[in-house]
């Protein structure tokens, strides 16, 4: 009889960490997810699934402190046993910004987030999934975006930057631990419909953009969340060190 995936997802309470949380939890994993500090919307999350019939907590963890995020494993440990699967979807943005007015605290809080704290919430999933470590294998999803590529001028170059950092720490990962049971691919998505972009002071910037794709129309985090899924089930199993991008063809 296989074993229950057991799957952790970073930034779970809502955008595309809530629609990954539903779907993957609709699909047989037992779901942790992980928040900072929206604990009712990460409630109701873990709520809707059980309602399903399924299995999900919610923990609350900043991923920028490596304590935390050494005491989240352990928790998830205790309560539903070592993962096999990790999405990284956290991740912070800031106001909009042109490199005169970026700051080293701002930089500092973003690549602690985005770049830091993956990596370390990779380094504790590896410990638990390796077979050098006794583990069952498992699969590692990088939750990274177009901001990657198209650099994100004028705006959010910080931001792009952290997850250029994401790319590259997703192809080093892949190969280093191909050989003991773990896959490491990352999404590249752009575009899409979340609460993020309000953080970036621009709630409305999908519609304003839009019309610049080839696809015109921005994009639902659901969509996002099956490629995910997909990247983490055994449909990908010969997948790893790969990207998918999801942003309408930009």
């Amino acid at each position: 009889m296989a074993q229950q995936n057991i799957t952790l997802i970073t930034g779970g309470s809502r955008g595309i960490g809530k629609a990954t949380a539903l779907l993957l939890a609709e699909r047989g994993h037992k779901v942790c997810i992980n928040y900072r500090q929206r604990e009712d919307e990460a409630l109701a999350v873990v709520e809707a699934i059980r309602r399903q019939g399924g299995c999900a907590l919610a923990i609350a963890a900043d991923i920028s402190d490596e304590q935390q995020i050494i005491e989240m494993f352990s928790e998830i440990d205790q309560r539903l046993g070592p993962i096999t699967g990790l999405v990284n979807n956290a991740a912070r943005l800031f106001i909009q910004s042109r490199i005169e007015q970026l700051s080293a605290p701002r930089l500092e809080q973003l690549f602690a987030a985005n770049i830091s704290g993956s990596i370390l919430c990779a380094r504790e999933a590896v410990k638990r999934m390796s077979t050098q470590h006794q583990g069952r294998g498992g699969a590692i999803v990088n939750v990274s975006s177009a901001a990657a590529r198209l650099g994100s001028a004028f705006e959010y170059t910080d931001y792009a930057a952290s997850k250029g950092a994401i790319d590259t720490f997703t192809r080093g990962l892949s190969v280093e631990v191909a050989a003991v049971g773990i896959r490491v691919n990352a999404v590249r998505p752009g575009f899409i419909y979340t609460d993020m972009h309000a953080e970036g002071g621009e709630a409305d910037r999908i519609e304003r953009v839009k019309s610049q794709l080839p696809m015109a129309r921005g994009g639902q985090p659901i969509e996002v969340a099956y490629a995910i899924a997909w990247l983490l089930s055994e449909e990908a199993s010969y997948v790893t060190g790969s990207f998918i991008d999801l942003a309408g063809g930009k």
